[in-house]
């Protein structure tokens, strides 16, 4: 993965602000009811190519957010994430911020950008044993897109479909608790 410059890092960061900053006015008139929510998840997160073929990992971990009503079908939100991988990753973190809409009364399709920090198990990926004190956590910004859909009151499922750099490819399914 390529490391983000500070210049690319305030440039996706102002990007990713602008749906917070254009709902502001919408906030001021009328107080909407945010969704905050926790769930878990899991998926696989594909590095891409790697010469020993190992080039990828099982992830499990949990998510949380909040969405906020901007318009009648218009969310914006902001959400973190932890995983634990079984493979090469041994884990991941990271945040994004996200736009939706509403797709009937418990529908939701979003797209999401931020950052993601990945910590490699180097020893699994490459077969050779890692010194002490290696710095093996790499970070790149986060694009990608996801929906989910209410089946009770208050939980949802979820997938999400994500790219670090357009150099990786995650893909996870989860379940979400609103309250």
């Amino acid at each position: 993965m390529k490391t983000l410059s500070p210049i690319k890092f305030a440039c996706l960061s102002a990007v990713a602000a602008l749906p917070f900053a254009l709902s502001a006015p919408a906030l001021a008139q009328e107080a909407p009811q945010a969704d905050v929510y926790v769930g878990a998840q899991g998926g696989y997160h594909d590095l891409g190519d790697n010469p020993l073929g190992k080039d990828g990992s099982p992830i499990y971990g949990v998510f949380a957010g909040v969405d906020v009503p901007v318009g009648p079908t218009l969310i914006v939100g902001a959400e973190g994430n932890f995983n634990l991988g079984s493979g090469i990753i041994d884990s991941e973190y990271g945040a994004t911020g996200k736009i939706g809409v509403r797709v009937g009364d418990k529908g939701q399709l979003f797209a999401r950008g931020g950052y993601q920090w990945v910590d490699l198990d180097v020893r699994r990926a490459t077969g050779i044993p890692t010194p002490s004190g290696l710095d093996d956590t790499s970070g790149d910004y986060l694009v990608g897109v996801g929906g989910q859909y209410k089946i009770g009151t208050n939980t949802a499922l979820r997938v999400t479909v994500d790219t670090l750099g357009f150099d990786t490819t995650r893909v996870a399914g989860g379940l979400a608790f609103n309250f």
